[in-house]
């Protein structure tokens, strides 16, 4: 069913709603979003570490699994508690809080000295990885104009993928420089650096306007606008927020149990559903244990790390397609694309790895199936990468009402990260069970369940303000 974004109520964006984002806007998101970077960083630099602390942690399947999945268990819980103390703290001393725990985390990591040290590290680091995914996202929505706001949030997943990328050389240079079996210390370690340039540029950023207006402070939301717009559009954004918030404020402060509301309840659960589908099409296990399917091919560790990166950067030139995309198609045929080709191209990957054999009758390694496997890997990273995982993280940060937006989103990246967990503790015993064939076909199946979701449930929301996105929903689900 069609999904079309009419609001009857409201004007398009305002006047001047075309007008080129101010470069202070660009300034703000390029330094929020090195909490993406981190995000990306932290979990893909795994992939290459698992090949070197496996001996070195004695890892078992159950323990690899451990290991990568902690980060995610404590970063559905960061995204919560973020969520949580975003609308009561605000966005900016959010992220300046999550980029001390980057840092403590990162060392943490990389002196683990046990396993179990390893586990509680992650853990711990995971919370900054939920808190940054649940709201930066929010910080750059808030405070980016309308025209410019899906490219703006979708630097985010830019700066997710370009941290991938970064783990993935990294891991290749540090082998290929120094080996040996402590190498993976110093790929964890390097990640402070960003750390420490995310809390001293977040110190000299401003905070939402939205939320400044959520505390009853017009004044300095005001200021705000007043360098993120054209003169001529301060004065009517404003009012829009003051007016949405005004209606928000009668209804009281955003509580958990206001989810008992209809209307904001079909909205949370959209959001849960946006966010699980782009973790069920399996992208994470690509992510995370590329270097390990690699070698279960055919590869040596060199070739698989080195093989990765070209993972990384189809990731990173994909993302730049697709947010040039979100610009001129839209959002919803942006999903629909994503999801359908990224489940082609797992039965792709299923298939070879079913119909050809591992090795050749005279013993060798079939490197055809490894580089078929590889090749459907990054077929499939064009699809999640240039279209569904920028715009998942784009509508999360639109559909949510403003007095229930860090709570709502808070709990979506909870589900994210979660169904995120679940597959990457899931995978190594999948693998281990059924093979590649059976594991990509697992995720094929469920890709069908979210090709049918997006048909029926994605609206498109391209060149409205987030107030006239909330009114279209109230009208939608009343």
């Amino acid at each position: 069913m069609e999904r079309e974004l009419y609001i009857s109520t409201n004007t398009a964006s305002g006047p001047n709603s075309a007008t080129r984002t101010e470069p202070f806007v660009k300034i703000i998101a390029l330094v929020a979003t090195l909490g993406g970077l981190l995000f990306g960083y932290d979990t893909g630099v795994v992939s290459g570490a698992l090949l070197f602390m496996r001996d070195d942690l004695q890892l078992t399947p159950f323990t690899t699994g451990l290991v990568t999945s902690s980060l995610l268990f404590g970063a559905a819980f960061g995204a919560l508690l973020a969520g949580h103390f975003a609308d009561a703290l605000g966005r900016r001393k959010i992220i300046i809080s999550l980029a001390f725990i980057f840092a403590h985390g990162a060392i943490g990591s990389a002196f683990a000295p046990d396993v179990i040290s390893m586990i509680a590290s992650r853990l711990f680091l995971g919370i900054a990885v939920g808190g940054a995914a649940a709201t930066v996202p929010v910080y750059i929505a808030e405070i980016a104009p309308a025209n410019k706001r899906g490219q703006l949030v979708t630097l985010q997943e830019l700066m997710i993928v370009s941290g991938q990328l970064l783990a993935y050389v990294s891991n290749a240079t540090f082998n290929e420089i120094w080996g040996g079996e402590h190498t993976w210390r110093w790929m964890i370690a390097i990640s402070t650096v960003p750390a420490v340039l995310l809390w001293l540029g977040m110190i000299f950023m401003p905070e939402s306007p939205r939320w400044h207006v959520m505390r009853g402070n017009s004044q300095q939301a005001r200021k705000v606008l007043e360098k993120t717009r054209a003169a001529d559009d301060v004065e009517w954004e404003l009012e829009e927020i003051e007016e949405t918030i005004e209606e928000n404020r009668q209804q009281g402060k955003g509580r958990l149990r206001d989810l008992r509301t209809p209307w904001l309840r079909k909205v949370f659960l959209l959001g849960i559903g946006i966010a699980a589908i782009q973790q069920l099409t399996g992208v994470n296990t690509i992510m995370y244990y590329a270097p390990t399917m690699l070698t279960a091919t055919g590869l040596s560790n060199d070739a698989a790390l080195f093989a990765t990166i070209a993972n990384g950067v189809i990731s990173v030139l994909m993302t730049l397609i697709g947010i040039w995309m979100i610009g001129k198609i839209g959002r919803r045929p942006l999903v629909l694309v994503g999801q359908m080709g990224c489940t082609a191209c797992l039965f792709f990957i299923a298939a070879v790895c079913f119909f050809m054999p591992e090795y050749y009758p005279a013993g060798d390694v079939n490197l055809l199936r490894a580089y078929l496997v590889l090749a459907g890997m990054l077929m499939f990273l064009c699809f999640q990468q240039g279209a569904l995982s920028p715009v998942t993280w784009l509508l999360l940060s639109e559909i949510f009402p403003a007095r229930m937006r860090g709570i709502c989103m808070g709990g979506a990246v909870f589900a994210l990260w979660m169904a995120n967990f679940a597959i990457s503790m899931a995978f190594p015993l999948l693998l281990a069970a059924f093979g590649l064939a059976g594991a990509f076909l697992t995720f094929a199946v469920i890709g069908i369940g979210g090709s049918m979701f997006v048909l029926r449930t994605i609206p498109e929301t391209k060149g409205r303000s987030l107030e006239q996105v909330e009114h279209y929903f109230h009208e939608l689900y009343k």
